[in-house]
């Protein structure tokens, strides 16, 4: 009886799922092979669509950007989260709970209200940034949007200041369960804070950091808002067009829907190279870690 009724309790899940997650994705890899007119008669396009795409170099520089973005963003970004958990993780700390709250703060912050405040300190005439760079003898004021490295820059920065506090929580969590028996040890053998940090939170936190770049490296292959946000086209040379805006475009600008479900089908795949590095990274890990 038990068992009858289990079925159809957990049959909404797999409705929705099917709904919501399969049935798009058949869709998009099935009208991938069209010329597609959602109003009007599609042509059947066979591969071009996929050869048209490795032959595009507008893909070729989304692709660079969203890797650049993605490196700017990730790496200072991981730093910056040890660095705080550890800080956070001192028991001498006041107010611990008030500094973990805030940390959430921009990442339940509206994009948009990120970007305009973001826009007033990278803006090239009245900038706060600009403003401090001109302080500096010799050195002109930086038009950010226009620049490659530059948009890069100010888009990443956005990033960091959106996830930092998030993956912040999440290594002070990992910290948290690191036995303190650890650090009395090393303290007794003499080992510095800076010490403790490097030989004993470090390893114990091997997972966790492999966590974070994984996610962060497949939320970076998405980033979409804040480069629209500072120009739905990706900017006069496309210096800061992204794989998912240049998705986007195709699919909302130019009316190619069959050539923006190719682009999110690449997409898919990069993803799953990316997911099967995770895959052979933490097993290895944890293979280490069992020996």
């Amino acid at each position: 009886m038990n068992g009858r009724w289990g079925y159809p309790a957990i049959a909404p899940f797999f409705v929705i799922f099917l709904i919501f997650g399969v049935a798009p994705v058949v869709y998009s890899v099935y009208i991938s092979f069209y010329k597609w007119d959602p109003l009007g008669v599609s042509e059947f396009n066979g591969i071009n669509n996929f050869t048209f795409l490795l032959q595009d170099s507008d893909f070729w520089i989304a692709l660079r950007n969203t890797f650049s973005i993605w490196a700017l963003s990730t790496f200072p970004q991981l730093a910056m989260a040890l660095g705080f958990a550890w800080i956070l993780r001192n028991r001498r700390l006041k107010g611990k709970s008030f500094w973990r709250t805030i940390l959430l703060v921009p990442n339940i912050t509206s994009v948009i209200a990120i970007t305009i405040v973001f826009q007033q300190l990278f803006g090239r005439d009245y900038g706060i940034i600009n403003s401090l760079i001109q302080l500096i003898p010799g050195v002109e004021r930086i038009d950010f949007v226009e620049g490659t490295l530059s948009s890069h820059i100010q888009i990443a920065t956005m990033i960091t200041w959106r996830w930092l506090g998030y993956n912040t929580l999440i290594f002070l969590a990992s910290m948290l369960a690191i036995p303190d028996e650890l650090y009395e040890s090393a303290s007794v053998d003499g080992a510095s804070r800076w010490q403790q940090f490097v030989f004993v939170t470090l390893p114990q936190l091997k997972n966790t950091i492999t966590f974070v770049l994984i996610v962060g490296t497949i939320g970076g292959l998405q980033v979409f808002a804040e480069p629209q946000q500072l120009g739905a086209d990706g900017g006069s040379t496309k210096q800061f067009l992204t794989l998912t805006l240049f998705l986007y475009n195709q699919a909302f600008l130019n009316n190619k829907y069959g050539y923006a479900a190719a682009v999110g089908i690449a997409i898919t795949i990069i993803v799953l190279i990316i997911s099967t590095i995770n895959f052979f990274i933490t097993r290895r890990i944890a293979s280490e870690s069992s020996s």
